[in-house]
């Protein structure tokens, strides 16, 4: 919780600078308190950060204007890949500022179809992590590994990635908007023994969409 959190529903400055005193709550940081002997969440540090984004608004009432974790902070939220993640990464719709050097925040909308709530945060999905990821230069190697371990793990579906990736498939001297053979050429990096059933799914989908509907008389 944060201290702006604990006031705003009713909690009095004296009262949570006593039970911070007492060791009821500990810091974690800047306005940010844990209550003791609760478990310690997972990615602590990273979680502290997302919650002084917002520090009036509780976490499980947040929606994306107010960050999503995003990049490789969200790759190592998932368990993908292995980037290291360094910083804490966070996308918001307005431009704003840190200055702390292991923050950093990306200027962009996130679609509804592109976050979701997990283990307590708002994360951007794999397949929009995998995007945002070659968007910032990053090794398609890097990028390969968080793909295939998402489809692997089913945290997101061959077809998202596609779509997602296919604005990036002409950097890699593809045709454009060609998502479908931009996974192809990333998945093929991994070797994945999956590879020819995960791309059998998305071409089958492609060729469902593809489809003219049907015309009721």
């Amino acid at each position: 919780m944060t201290r702006r959190q604990a006031n705003r529903a009713g909690v009095s400055p004296a009262t949570f600078q006593r039970l911070a005193s007492e060791s009821v709550l500990e810091r974690v940081a800047q306005g940010v308190y844990h209550l003791a002997g609760a478990p310690t969440p997972d990615h602590l540090a990273l979680r502290a950060t997302w919650l002084q984004l917002a520090p009036d608004v509780l976490a499980w009432k947040r929606i994306p204007a107010e960050g999503v974790v995003s990049h490789r902070s969200a790759a190592a939220v998932y368990g993908l890949g292995h980037l290291p993640a360094d910083r804490h990464e966070f996308t918001l719709p307005e431009r704003r500022q840190s200055r702390r050097r292991d923050v950093r925040l990306h200027h962009r909308q996130v679609a509804d179809a592109e976050w979701i709530s997990f283990r307590g945060l708002l994360v951007t999905r794999p397949a929009r992590v995998a995007a945002d990821l070659l968007a910032d230069r990053e090794d398609p190697g890097a990028v390969a590994q968080v793909t295939a371990d998402a489809i692997r793990g089913a945290y997101d579906y061959p077809g998202t990635f596609a779509d997602a990736l296919a604005p990036h498939a002409a950097k890699f001297g593809l045709r454009r908007q060609d998502g479908i053979a931009l996974l192809r050429r990333l998945l093929d990096l991994v070797g994945d023994r999956q590879t020819s059933e995960w791309m059998a799914e998305v071409r089958a989908q492609a060729e469902r969409a593809a489809e003219p509907e049907g015309h009721a008389y």
